[in-house]
């Protein structure tokens, strides 16, 4: 397995994970858990916009691993 295909396997598992966050915000009563569930889900948001970035550049950087 690439390093590519496994950032990309990587994203794809964190934004499984967003999405659970996501339902839990949703049903959250509590607004302490609300808020605590929304950064959360900010912070993840930022890594996964970083690690996208990342494979890109490594598909610019090794373009036989593009579309893996």
């Amino acid at each position: 397995m690439t390093v590519a295909s496994q950032v990309k396997q990587t994203v794809a598992s964190l934004k499984g994970t967003k999405a659970t966050l996501d339902a839990f915000f949703t049903i959250a009563q509590e607004e302490e858990t609300r808020e605590l569930l929304g950064r959360n889900n900010d912070k993840l948001n930022s890594i996964i916009d970083h690690l996208e970035q990342r494979v890109k550049t490594l598909e610019f950087e090794e373009p036989q691993y593009k579309g893996f």
